[in-house]
C-alpha cells in the first residue's frame, strides 16, 4: 500500500506521528508537503495528495490542517475522492466503513500528534462495509458523473 501524505503548517505537528504509524505497519508514502512550519496554503497540498489518490499513483492519503476542514473541502473538489474530517475513534471507523473514505483528514489544532495516529490506524483497520453503503457511494459517484465534466 501507498499513501500520499500531505499537510499546511497548521496540521504538521501531526505528521511525525503519523509518518511513524505508517512506517510500522510497513507502507510507502509519498509526501507531497509541507516540509516547516512556515505559514503555506492548505488547497495546494490537498490538491497534490487528492490527485495523487485519484489517479491511483497512490491507494489512500492522509491530510492535516488546523482542523481538517479546508483541507478536506479542498481535496473533495477532485473527481473520485471522499476525503473525510475524523475527530475521534467512531469517526475514524465510519468513514471507513460506511463512507469508504479513501482520504482522512484531521486537525492540528484539535487532537495530539498520538489521536491522530491511532485515528489513521483504526481508518486502514476497517474494512468498507459495502451493501447499502455501497449504494450510497454509487449514488455520490453519480453526482460527481453529473456535475464534473
Amino acid at each position: 500500500m501507498k499513501i500520499a501524505m500531505g499537510c499546511d503548517h497548521g496540521g504538521i505537528v501531526l505528521k511525525p506521528a503519523i509518518v511513524a504509524e505508517l512506517q510500522k505497519r510497513g507502507i510507502e508514502i509519498a509526501d507531497k508537503g509541507c516540509f516547516d512550519g512556515e505559514s503555506v496554503d492548505y488547497p495546494d497540498y490537498a490538491l497534490k495528495v487528492a490527485e495523487s489518490v485519484a489517479s491511483g499513483e497512490c491507494d489512500k492519503g492522509v491530510l492535516m490542517c488546523g482542523t481538517g476542514i479546508g483541507i478536506s473541502i479542498a481535496a473533495n473538489k477532485v473527481k473520485g475522492i471522499r476525503a473525510a474530517v475524523c475527530h475521534d475513534e467512531f469517526t475514524a471507523q465510519m468513514i471507513a466503513e460506511h463512507n469508504c473514505a479513501n482520504i482522512i483528514a484531521l486537525g492540528g489544532r484539535i487532537m495530539s500528534p498520538e489521536t491522530a495516529a491511532k485515528l489513521v490506524g483504526i481508518w486502514l483497520d476497517t474494512p468498507f462495509g459495502g451493501g447499502r453503503h455501497k449504494n450510497r457511494i454509487d449514488k455520490i459517484s453519480a453526482i460527481e458523473d453529473k456535475y464534473f465534466k
